[in-house]
């Protein structure tokens, strides 16, 4: 039977916990004997992040679901894989072809060696100023990215770590700010990596080198790539031919040069298309294909959604059948398949691929579980704004055993993902559900300076932030809601938000009166810039979200320390641009109810950002709550925190926009 409910109220089996446990946080793969290994944080287990293991089940025909064998963890409580470097971290882990697991204690940040039936030993010295990530097992080597703080002064390199307890840990190379994805050519002969010097971020400018290996150190190296690109990922195809991806044309493809003994020769494209194969190394474990043992590659190509393609010798290319389309990660290869990390509609988790068969299936996560009727008919829709077309995604309120009442158009969540250089690839997973089931529509917005539309998009940002961004997402909202044209924009201006493609983007979909925002990081930065600058959103969600540009630029870690360079513009000749962009500028703009969630551990946001709108809401009188969660760093992992900050969110948009969620406790506004 279906009920006449408001939206908002729809009852729904998908409860907060479920949400949760539903998209499991994938760090790492890897083939290992008659194994598959995989790195995932474990919500119950305070977040910590474990390496677990099933047979292969390569006798489970395609399609199939593999989760059912026997998973165990190689790396047993309370041990935890956690990287510290640039604080993002990323590969924790490294799998050696004896079943040997080397990673880094998240307590101390030293590697250290688990090998089959012994405990684990340190292969690091304990120094609390060190820390190690990027760990890559290759040729029979363990390479790391080492980075070492003292006091007012930062040092990174590339290092290799014997595998004898505490032998020695020799420095490759360490000639720049920032190194990341070194590989060995295959007669080991040959070191590939990637560099870049502040100010630069990743995705501004890099470069691709390559040094020879004499007496355990590159004594000399050649930039592979121009500098004037972000160039990423080098990989050895064999001893003199070197993989790579770059962007000269504008889009991240694959490249390769061939070394001729004097030099490298020219670089080549290897099946260019208009579209990205490549996105922003915030983690340094990222991968964005893999190169076979035939010479053929698995690459992830976005153009908006993700997909997966085989590239043959020829450089012809063809789609891998994939459910996952966003997030998509080439975790590991080996022979012709590859273990691939990303979200498909209502989970996420890891897909085993057979490149020949250009098939795959699940191995990690839960798949099948939901109906599909519970699913939303998500649409892409373009609008205009003024600084260009803005895309976004749209998932609508969907429920088998509810319909609203005749004439209610439905609230609606707008979603600002972080970075700002972050990506979403238009999936309705788990916590998509989580609010689509109860009546509440969500729209996930690729604002200008996101990655996955070339570097032009993504570039559209640079000095702009604060501007294009808070633009942008008012003019993805009111394309949605049907107001363009209408007025609605405060100081920040927005232009005509237009129409959707083809019609079918889901305009007059929103009540205008009842769109929230919410975002974190970078997101909740536009999150309270929107909120403080115009009067699009009646209601906020700020997580461990940006108030104060100024404070962050003096308060915040050296990977992101010269960011905002870039993204606003050098200090101290732009320290009034500073002051007069940060929402906490403009606190007398806020209107509308704000809640805000924040990790007490937070180095890269620190709480005094979000405590700092606290109380200017506070002294304005602006409704509002304030979470703070202790032993939470920026993102949240412990289980009990996941599930309150989703009720609370449910809970805070019910008060907000005159609904009640059957299964919620309420949440006060102070």
């Amino acid at each position: 039977m279906v009920e006449t409910l408001p939206y908002g109220s729809w009852p729904s089996p998908f409860t907060a916990a479920w949400a949760s446990g539903a998209s499991p946080r994938i760090d790492g793969a890897a083939f290992v004997g008659d194994e598959i290994w995989w790195g995932q944080s474990v919500p119950e287990e305070a977040g910590r992040t474990t390496v677990r293991r099933r047979p292969d089940a390569r006798d489970v025909r395609v399609g199939d679901d593999a989760s059912g064998g026997d998973v165990a963890d190689v790396l047993p409580a309370p041990w935890n894989a956690r990287s510290r470097v640039h604080e993002y971290g990323g590969g924790s882990w490294a799998a050696g072809d004896d079943g040997s697991l080397y990673f880094v204690e998240k307590t101390d940040q030293r590697v250290w060696a688990l090998r089959p039936g012994a405990d684990p030993v340190p292969l690091t010295p304990a120094d609390g100023a060190t820390s190690y990530g990027g760990l890559r097992f290759t040729r029979g080597r363990l390479l790391a990215v080492r980075e070492w703080r003292g006091e007012g002064v930062v040092r990174r390199g590339i290092v290799e770590i014997a595998l004898e307890r505490e032998a020695s840990v020799r420095q490759l190379v360490g000639d720049s700010d920032f190194v990341a994805q070194p590989d060995l050519s295959p007669d080991g002969t040959h070191l590939a990596w990637v560099a870049w010097d502040h100010p630069n971020m990743p995705w501004d400018r890099t470069e691709v080198r390559v040094g020879r290996i004499d007496d355990g150190r590159v004594r000399s190296w050649a930039a592979v790539t121009a500098g004037e690109t972000a160039a990423l990922e080098p990989t050895w195809r064999s001893d003199t031919d070197l993989v790579y991806l770059d962007e000269p044309t504008g889009r991240w493809n694959l490249w390769h040069r061939v070394h001729t003994g004097d030099g490298f020769g020219p670089a080549e494209p290897i099946a260019p298309t208009d579209a990205d194969t490549g996105g922003a190394l915030w983690s340094l474990g990222a991968r964005w294909y893999g190169v076979l043992d035939d010479g053929r590659i698995v690459a992830v190509r976005t153009n908006g959604a993700d997909e997966l393609v085989a590239i043959g010798a020829d450089g012809e290319s063809s789609r891998i059948d994939l459910p996952a389309t966003s997030e998509l990660n080439v975790e590991a290869v080996s022979g012709g398949r590859a273990l691939v990390s990303g979200k498909a509609p209502g989970t996420s988790g890891l897909w085993l691929v057979d490149a020949e068969a250009r098939t795959a299936r699940q191995v990690v996560g839960t798949p099948g579980e939901i109906d599909e009727q519970w699913m939303p008919a998500t649409r892409a829709m373009t609008t205009a704004g003024p600084h260009g077309e803005v895309h976004a995604f749209v998932h609508p309120p969907t429920n088998p055993g509810a319909v609203a009442p005749a004439g209610e158009r439905a609230p609606y969540v707008v979603m600002v993902h972080g970075g700002p250089t972050g990506h979403e690839g238009g999936v309705a997973d788990a916590k998509t559900v989580y609010l689509t089931s109860r009546g509440i529509g969500v729209v996930q917005v690729n604002y200008g300076g996101s990655t996955g539309y070339g570097r032009a998009y993504r570039e559209r940002l640079r000095g702009q932030w604060g501007v294009v961004d808070v633009d942008d997402v008012v003019a993805a909202a009111a394309g949605l809601a049907g107001t363009a044209g209408e007025g609605g924009a405060g100081d920040g201006g927005v232009g005509d938000a237009g129409g959707a493609d083809g019609g079918a983007g889901g305009v007059g979909l929103a009540d205008p009166d009842r769109i929230a925002i919410k975002g974190g990081s970078a997101g909740g930065w536009t999150v309270l810039a929107a909120l403080a600058r115009t009067d699009a959103f009646a209601a906020g969600i700020s997580r461990y979200g940006v108030a104060d540009a100024r404070a962050l630029a003096t308060d915040t870690h050296d990977f992101e320390s010269r960011y905002l360079d870039g993204m606003i513009g050098p200090l101290p000749e732009a320290d009034e641009l500073y002051r007069e962009r940060s929402p906490l500028t403009h606190v007398d703009g806020f209107t509308a109810p704000v809640l805000l969630l924040q990790g007490s551990e937070d180095r890269v946001v620190p709480p005094a950002q979000s405590e700092a709108i606290r109380d200017a809401l506070a002294e304005r009188g602006i409704p509002h709550a304030y979470r703070l969660y202790e032993g939470e760093g920026h993102g949240f992992r412990r289980g009990d925190t996941i599930v309150d900050a989703t009720e609370a969110e449910l809970a805070f948009l019910g008060a907000v926009f005159g609904f009640t969620p059957p299964d919620v406790p309420p949440l006060t506004l102070d």
